[in-house]
């Protein structure tokens, strides 16, 4: 049978969100049925409830930073047991069949990965999120918070953490490598403690020195503000990698003229504005500019694991579920340090 659970929802694209009740299925075979703790709120759940990025589904639940405890499990889980600490991130399906998904990069499964919510399962039901009370996932898309991690600090690292440590990893930083981390926010704060904690020299690049001493606290050793003309002057050419994790559109030949030659750009920020460069900003230096987009299962364990490890908890602020649209409005004005999370017990 279903379940009857409460949830904040956006009713309508920019509509604020409200409380309401939705409907969670049966406990499948193969299911864990989690009750939620935490759910963080992403820069993300904003571009969606406000079709930012593209036309939405609604009536839409945002959350894909899920933390909670396993209440019930179906026949066939071998993954999971009733009480165990887990987590749900930005996916909860895929087609588990394609190159991509068999390689351990659901993230890129060739039919379109299912997200955790603003999207349609495989019954074609819509898919909400975490800013609810409980939810069904299969247990191959269900995370173990390992011990050393609290549920609330960890709630963000199923998104910030795994969509900052995945390009890090890829594009190798570590010692000797020169990082630079774009804007200190949900993504950028996480940015900065993984990179310092693989072992790269990390510089913040923000708008203004007004969050200088968290940065340095946070793992960087520099930090220069990007609105002094002469930080580009200074730093032209002296990072292996730069990532950015702000989701507004910058001047991309500026910022590749930062890099080494063979250096990287990496984006994963989402500007809901198209952006424009000039190709001779990567010819010059054979530069790259990338995307990543979050990670796969494997390495969002990997991910979980290594915060764990090196004591990474997410920067947090707790609300109460009545405070979300008022933390929507201070997401967009930067005014966070750095994740709201909610605690779903006042939902």
């Amino acid at each position: 049978m279903t379940t009857t659970v409460a949830a904040y929802a956006a009713p309508s694209a920019k509509a604020p969100l409200e409380r309401t009740t939705i409907e969670r299925r049966e406990v499948g075979e193969f299911d864990v049925l989690i009750d939620i703790k935490f759910s963080g709120i992403c820069h993300s759940d904003i571009h969606q409830a406000r079709d930012g990025w593209s036309e939405g589904i609604f009536p839409m639940v945002p959350g894909h930073e899920i933390t909670g405890v396993v209440e019930a499990v179906g026949s066939g889980v071998t993954k999971f047991a009733v009480g165990d600490r887990v987590g749900v991130g930005c996916l909860i399906d895929s087609c588990r069949e394609c190159e991509n998904c068999e390689a351990g990069l659901e993230q890129y499964c060739h039919k379109g990965p299912i997200g955790t919510y603003n999207a349609l399962d495989k019954n074609g039901e819509p898919a909400y999120g975490g800013y609810s009370e409980k939810i069904v996932v299969d247990e191959n898309y269900t995370f173990r918070i390992p011990d050393g991690l609290a549920l609330d600090v960890a709630a963000p690292l199923l998104c910030a953490g795994i969509t900052t440590y995945s390009p890090l990893k890829h594009w190798n930083a570590g010692p000797g490598k020169k990082v630079a981390v774009v804007g200190l926010g949900g993504l950028g704060h996480m940015a900065v403690k993984i990179a310092h904690a693989l072992g790269a020299e990390v510089t913040v690049l923000s708008q203004s020195l007004r969050k200088k001493e968290d940065g340095l606290k946070l793992g960087a050793s520099h930090y220069y503000a990007t609105s002094d003309e002469a930080t580009f002057t200074e730093l032209r050419g002296a990072f292996d990698i730069i990532l950015s994790t702000v989701s507004a559109p910058l001047n991309l030949d500026v910022y590749l003229s930062l890099l080494k030659t063979n250096g990287a750009f990496l984006n994963v920020g989402g500007p809901e504005e198209p952006v424009t460069l000039n190709l001779f900003s990567v010819m010059a230096g054979r530069k790259t500019l990338a995307g990543s987009g979050i990670g796969g299962i494997p390495e969002t364990q990997e991910m979980l694991d290594f915060c764990a490890k090196h004591g990474l908890g997410s920067e947090i602020e707790l609300i109460s579920a009545s405070e979300i649209n008022d933390a929507y409005e201070r997401v967009l004005a930067s005014d966070v340090r750095y994740r709201f999370v909610i605690d779903t017990a006042t939902i």
